[in-house]
């Protein structure tokens, strides 16, 4: 990679209610699509730092995090994006003004990418997996 070269990293958290469904959150920002939550690595943040900063930041609350399930490379935003179990810390969810709305979805209502990353992760086994999209 090269000196001026662009590359990402983020971290997003796969929250589940009661019943087995996903949060998810729709930005207001880009192409206003719904997306786990969660976001870019600051400078000197490590991945776990990340995330509870981004959920904070997000979801107006702490989050546990249980476990990193997988990092996966996203060619179309040259990103590399950390993936972690998750747990709320409480009820109330207080959105930030970079998401419009929150749902709990079924995964298999999903995209490819996203149920991919979310089963990976509901299936882990100790073992951090990678793919790339």
């Amino acid at each position: 990679m090269a000196y001026n070269d662009k590359f990402r990293l983020s971290c997003h958290a796969v929250i589940l209610n009661d019943t087995g469904q996903v949060l998810l959150l729709k930005a207001t920002y880009g192409d206003c699509c719904w997306g786990l939550p969660g976001g870019a690595i600051d400078v000197g943040e490590t991945i776990h730092q990340t995330l509870v900063r981004e959920c904070l930041e997000e979801l107006g609350q702490t989050v546990t995090i249980d476990y990193l399930s997988g990092v996966y490379y996203h060619a179309h935003y040259q990103s590399q994006v950390f993936i972690f179990k998750a747990k709320l810390t409480q009820d109330n969810i207080l959105l930030s003004h970079e998401h419009s709305q929150y749902g709990f979805f079924d995964i298999e209502s999903l995209s490819s990418v996203q149920q991919r990353r979310i089963y990976d992760c509901l299936a882990y086994n100790g073992q951090v997996r990678s793919y790339h999209f």
